[in-house]
């Protein structure tokens, strides 16, 4: 093992993907299952009926205090008044020049009191600015609290998803909205938070447990039907691609604004933040950036860093996230347009020296009823 490889993370249910035969690899440094089956098999199954993935490597932190609600409204972009206790909420943590330092969920466990679920590449950055914030704001009555490293997350996805894990718990799954939790029993553990959210676009939900119980709960769902698959982070990518999800490092970053990344709608205006003044001239005047979303109209699949040119092959872009999408049977992506062009009749992926034309098309890719 080199130096590098001692420094990579494993979640608690490493030994389970091995046992298993999940291909590992690291993903923001943490050994992850790439895939156990095939990425193509997981991700129909998670359409289809269910899968279960460990993302245990998110990074999980607790804001408390007096004031901590007036500070998170302060750093990030969404309207943290619009939800009550039990709810979660999508938002941006934002640097002064409205560069997204992270997305992230937010759950409100009381007035004074919030989980933040963010990128598990962000972790040690995320700390660090909040509680640089806290210091130069004096909060001194808010604490930031790292537990990233003593709760796994499992998240079950699908359209079967609720109907198959109700065995494991009296709280009704069904009756939790999107985006709301309960704080109950489940497969006998007490205290387990259950949310209804995920990173498919599928049905599900995801369990939040102290490590301790992380492999009971995991082999308790597998054991409950046999058609419920382990998935790794490959077909994870397809099924957020396919709901034109961004990922964090690849489609937004600190050099990308939520204006730019087309996430207006977490952006609240009506609310004073960080960098508000910065947004505000984005949106009255434009930006720089333009965010698509494309299908490949020929038989190849875009990937991370293709160029995408105008008719006169003059570079105009770049792709961000792109896969083959099992559903539609093509090649889709998503990425970014230099808006400092005239305007710009047709749009083509550019590989192996030829131009490939893309379709503009609006997200979500598909349209999911489960």
């Amino acid at each position: 093992m080199t130096e590098n490889n001692k420094n990579i993370k494993k979640t608690i249910l490493y030994d389970e993907h091995i046992r298993l035969g999940a291909k590992m690899r690291n993903y923001a440094g943490f050994y992850m299952p790439l895939q156990y089956s095939s990425s193509l098999i997981e991700h129909m199954n998670v359409r289809n009926y269910a899968g279960i993935f460990d993302i245990s490597h998110m990074g999980k932190f607790i804001l408390k205090g007096e004031h901590s609600k007036n500070l998170i409204q302060y750093l990030t972009t969404n309207d943290l008044s619009k939800i009550r206790i039990k709810q979660a909420q999508y938002t941006c943590l934002i640097n002064d020049k409205g560069g997204i330092i992270d997305d992230l969920v937010i759950y409100k466990i009381s007035e004074k009191k919030f989980l933040f679920i963010v990128n598990a590449v962000n972790i040690e950055k995320n700390k660090k600015w909040i509680n640089d914030q806290i210091k130069k704001y004096e909060y001194y009555n808010v604490e930031l609290i790292d537990t990233s490293l003593k709760y796994s997350i499992l998240s079950v996805q699908g359209p079967k998803s609720l109907f198959c894990i109700q065995k494991l718990t009296d709280i009704p799954l069904n009756k939790i909205s999107f985006y709301h939790f309960e704080i109950g029993k489940f497969s006998k553990v007490k205290n387990v938070l259950i949310s209804r959210t995920g990173y498919t676009g599928s049905k599900g939900i995801e369990i939040y447990i102290p490590n301790e119980y992380a492999k009971k709960i995991w082999n308790d769902i597998l054991k409950i039907d046999n058609k419920i698959v382990p998935c790794g982070i490959a077909s994870r990518n397809s099924l957020r691609l396919e709901m034109g999800y961004r990922l964090y490092g690849q489609d937004i970053s600190e050099k990308v604004t939520p204006i730019e990344a087309n996430l207006n709608w977490i952006v609240k205006f009506e609310k004073e933040f960080i960098a508000k003044k910065v947004l505000e001239k984005q949106k009255k005047k434009g930006t720089y950036k333009k965010f698509i979303s494309f299908i490949v109209e020929e038989d190849i699949i875009p990937r991370h860093g293709y160029l995408l040119m105008d008719e006169n092959e003059i570079d105009i872009g770049y792709v961000t996230s792109g896969v083959y999408s099992p559903i539609l049977k093509k090649g889709i992506g998503i990425g970014y347009l230099n808006r400092n062009r005239k305007k710009i009749n047709s749009v083509f992926l550019f590989i192996r020296k030829k131009k490939v034309p893309i379709k503009i098309v609006k997200l979500p890719f598909i349209s999911i009823i489960n």
